[in-house]
Parts: structure tokens; C-alpha cells; sequence
């Protein structure tokens, strides 16, 4: 089996499995920032992506593609109820996410999680060559670093979180929390979204596990009586933002951006918002706000529209599910009570689109919604502030998503303070050019000096400066 330098594991590979015209198996990439973010180093280092096929039951042999080594890693139908739909998304994301939805306990999901964390570790400790950097991917895997730690001493082990890490309050609840801090523990550096969710990290790790903690790292006892040091540390991750910049130049894009206008009746103005349909992205409180103001007469139906895209997300847990029925049942309301023949109030459209029809989307709309309870960044803030090439639009932007840290022209918005919410969505319908215009800037000069690239690089470096200083006492 060939053995990678540099080997990242994460949840799902960066390819997708489909069926071409003739029935044969193929390969292809799969989208997001994350195999955008890794492609450049997965190749420059020859490295290998070790993670699951996305299909149960899937028996796939390690191949090569596009220039870096995959290892699929099984999992069967009882792996993906249990581990996935189960512990990681039934019982660690509502509860990483402020208990917004009640967070589930099972004892039979906790030793699932287990046993398929093992499984991704064990994998990850045959793909990597001998000294060789290992960068575990989210909370789906928080128990790895510590198994290969134990498998493999002689790696560089790094973890990055992609989601917020609660208050200590809250991660408390969890039965599993010793496993869960002394699992992260086993990365040499665990990096996080925010300065805060790192701040969390150290506090649980202080109050459960006793150790120090400080600024230049926390302080990891080894079994033979000696410490090693773990560093704790922001890297907010960010987009490719040239990708969205060349979209939004292209003649294409802009004529169907202008089509969308026409197709919802050239309103006045066009609210959207783009999320995954989750109860953490506040999509409730939003389509409550925006009712209110069209039942208040602060806004008209004949002058404003709302879109609002809702990929499909875990459509088998029970929460995605009653959200599903929650939403549709408000839009079909507000619809039915606001509705024109020739203007619709909410355009609701619960699908996926390609990056093209997105960034059309984000020209159309002169103000965007991202409204999230919590969220580890929300990239799709940058999205739309990196698609504004003419500098108009306002991004109306929850002080909860990390998103926030980083583009303070945004209009900030508590999704919980229904009144303040109504209030910025009027205050951005009402925004003279001038003023878009100034705080787009500041937004999109942000986005343009903070890239993905960026962020994989500041926290490889780091790795780097964290080996080479402790190599000694490795």
C-alpha cells in the first residue's frame, strides 16, 4: 500500500460515487471548500484523503485520483444510523450547537462512534509514512488523534474543528466528555473557528482534566510521567474567493442573474437566503420577521420578495424532519396570506444548486440573510460578499455565526430579537448606494486577503513550527 506524507482524514472523501451513461462505476469530485482548500497541498505532498465513500456497505479498494491517493473506509448501514445519523448528528451536533435542539444519549451510538473512530484511525495509521503529518477533519472524528497517537507516535498529528465548541456549561451534559477532551488531546494542534470556541476548549479541558492550559499550549501528561504540549488556537476557515469573482464576471452569470429578477416580477428588492435546511440557521425566525413586516405594511408583496434555498440535509433524523414540516407549513402561510397573482412573497426552494445558479442568485438579491442561532463560520456569508463585484447588496449577518468576527460592516443582527431583526431588514431595503457601498468594500477586501488557501497554510505552518519545536521531546 502506498504511504503519504501528508494524509488527511475527514469524514466523507472529496469524490462522489456515480453511474455514467453506459452503467459503469466512476469517480467524481465532489464539491465544497474543504477539497478546494487541501487540493493544492494533497498533491505538492503526494498525499493520501482517507475517509468514507458516502454509500453503506461499500467495498472499494484504496485507488489514485486526479493526482492523490483515496482510502475508503467501510462503514455499513448500522455504522451510518448509529455513528453518524446517531452520535454525531443526533447527540454532538445539537449539543455543540447551544442545545437548540435537545441532544440525544445513547450508550449503543457512543460505541458505535467508537468503534468507527478506531476504524478511521487504523486507516489513517496504515496510509501515513513514517514521521508524517496527519490532519483529522471534524466533530465526526474527535476520538481519532488519540488512537493514532497510540498506534503511531512518530506522526504530526493535527485536528481542526468546524463547528463551534459549547461553554463548558453545556458540554458538561455529555456522559462522554473525558473521551471526547483527551481524544482532541491527541492532535499536537486542535484548531477551531473562533477565538471563543478555543477559549471553551481550554476551559472544559482545565475543569474535567485538571490540566494547565495556557497560551503556548496545553500541558498533555504522557503514561511514562513526562508532558507534551498541545496547541489550542483559532484558524477561521474562508473560501475561494477568486472562483466566485470569475463567476461573477461572466456575461452568463449576470444575464441569469438578471433573469431571476424578471422571473419573480422585478421587485423592488429581493431578500435570500442559502442554507442547509438545519435548525441551527435561524431560517424560522427570518420567515417570522419577514411576515411580520408584509402583515405590518412595512413591506409590500408588490415590491419585495424573499427567496429562500434549503438544500436537503439528514432527511432520515427525526428534528430534520419536523423542521422540514415546520418551515413549509409557514412559507405555504405567509404565501397564502400575502400572495398576489402576479408576486409571491416567499419563493421557497428545497434543492441544491450548482455554483453558477448561486452566485447569479447572490447578484440578484440586494440583501442577504444569514441569520444562524449558531454557527462554527457560515462561509456563505463570504460567498455573497465575495460575489459582489459591484460593491452593492448588504449582508445582514447573526452575531453568532463566526462569520461576524471577521466582517464587521456587516449589518449584526440577534435572530432571537425578532423587533431588531424586522428593523436591520429595513434599515438594508432602505441603505442608500453610498453607504452599500462603503461597508461591501471592507467586507470583500476581508474576504480577498483571507482565502482558503490561507487558512490551510497558517494552520500547516503552524504544525510545521510545532514539530520542529518539539521534535526533541516528540
Amino acid at each position: 500500500m502506498t504511504k503519504a506524507e501528508f494524509v488527511v482524514v475527514a469524514n466523507r472523501l472529496p469524490v462522489d460515487r456515480t453511474v455514467d451513461d453506459e452503467g459503469s462505476d466512476a469517480w467524481r469530485r465532489s464539491p465544497g471548500g474543504l477539497v478546494t482548500a487541501l487540493e493544492p497541498v494533497m498533491q505538492k505532498a503526494d498525499g493520501a484523503w482517507v475517509g468514507w465513500a458516502g454509500q453503506p456497505d461499500l467495498d472499494a479498494e484504496p485507488f489514485d485520483f486526479e493526482g492523490t491517493h483515496l482510502v475508503p473506509v467501510k462503514l455499513t448501514a448500522e455504522d451510518v444510523e448509529l455513528y453518524y445519523e446517531g452520535f454525531s448528528n443526533d447527540t454532538i451536533w445539537p449539543l455543540y450547537h447551544d442545545v437548540i435542539s435537545e441532544p440525544r444519549y445513547s450508550r449503543v451510538w457512543w460505541d458505535a462512534y467508537v468503534r468507527v473512530n478506531q476504524r478511521f484511525a487504523e486507516a489513517s495509521a496504515n496510509a501515513a509514512a513514517e514521521n508524517a503529518i496527519v490532519w483529522v477533519q471534524d466533530y465526526q472524528l474527535q476520538l481519532v488523534p488519540k488512537m493514532l497517537r497510540e498506534m503511531r507516535p512518530d506522526v504530526t498529528i493535527g485536528y481542526f474543528h468546524h463547528i463551534p465548541f459549547p461553554a463548558y456549561g453545556l458540554f458538561s451534559q455529555l456522559p462522554w466528555r473525558r473521551q471526547v477532551l483527551e481524544g482532541l488531546l491527541g492532535a499536537d494542534v486542535i484548531g477551531f473557528q473562533r477565538v471563543a470556541d478555543a477559549g471553551n476548549f481550554a476551559r472544559a479541558v482545565r475543569r474535567q482534566l485538571r490540566y494547565d492550559t495556557k497560551a503556548s499550549g496545553i500541558s498533555v501528561p504522557r503514561g511514562d510521567g513526562t508532558t507534551r504540549v498541545a496547541l489550542a488556537k483559532a484558524f477561521p476557515i474562508s473560501i475561494d474567493a477568486s472562483s466566485y469573482i470569475e463567476l461573477a464576471h461572466r456575461e452568463d452569470v449576470k444575464a441569469r442573474a438578471r433573469e431571476i429578477r424578471e422571473t419573480l416580477g422585478n421587485p423592488k428588492r429581493i431578500f435570500l437566503g442559502v442554507d442547509r435546511l438545519d435548525y441551527t440557521k435561524g431560517i424560522s425566525h427570518r420567515l417570522k420577521a419577514y411576515g411580520e413586516l408584509l402583515a405590518e405594511g412595512r413591506l409590500n408583496v408588490e415590491e419585495t420578495t424573499l427567496v429562500q434555498v434549503a438544500s436537503p440535509s439528514r432527511e432520515r433524523v427525526a428534528a430534520y424532519i419536523q423542521l422540514r414540516d415546520e418551515i413549509e407549513l409557514t412559507v405555504g402561510r405567509i404565501d397564502g396570506d400575502f400572495d398576489t397573482m402576479g408576486h409571491t412573497a416567499i419563493r421557497y426552494l428545497h434543492q441544491a444548486y450548482p455554483r453558477e445558479e448561486m452566485v447569479a442568485l447572490f447578484l440578484a438579491a440586494d440583501v442577504m440573510l444569514v441569520t444562524a442561532l449558531r454557527d462554527g463560520m457560515n462561509l456563505v456569508a463570504k460567498e455573497y460578499v465575495a460575489s459582489r463585484v459591484d460593491n452593492r447588496g448588504v449582508l445582514i449577518l447573526s452575531e453568532f455565526a463566526g462569520a461576524a468576527d471577521e466582517l464587521g460592516t456587516a449589518v449584526r443582527v440577534n435572530p432571537h430579537d425578532i423587533e431588531g431583526l424586522k428593523d436591520a431588514m429595513m434599515r438594508a431595503v432602505e441603505m442608500p448606494a453610498a453607504e452599500q457601498g462603503r461597508r461591501m468594500r471592507a467586507a470583500r477586501r476581508r474576504v480577498l486577503e483571507h482565502s482558503v488557501e490561507d487558512w490551510s497554510r497558517e494552520f500547516l505552518d503552524a504544525l510545521a513550527q510545532f514539530r520542529s519545536t518539539t521534535e526533541t521531546d516528540r
